[in-house]
């Protein structure tokens, strides 16, 4: 679901704008497209720094990954302890 009112008050540069607008909209993947190809053309230092503060902001977190390895591996444990007892 989106969360709108996340987009810079000035964005630097159109594309740019367009960018947040996508991501506002809900639409990360075609937010992150846009923003990695604003830094593949060589941005000013304005749209480098909010292309990178986009993909920044989009990125899930490496602690979410752990989480779900340690439930992943508490949900194994019980049922093998669940199996073996029965």
């Amino acid at each position: 679901m989106a969360k709108g009112g996340q987009t810079p008050k000035d964005p630097a540069s159109p594309r740019m704008q367009a960018a947040w607008k996508l991501k506002d909209s809900g639409d990360v993947v075609a937010a992150r497209h846009e923003a990695e190809r604003i830094l593949a053309d060589n941005p000013s230092p304005e749209d480098k720094a909010q292309a990178e503060e986009l993909l920044r902001r989009s990125t899930t977190s490496r602690s979410l990954f752990g989480f779900a390895l340690v439930a992943a591996v508490i949900l194994v444990l019980l049922v093998v302890l669940a199996a073996t007892r029965y």
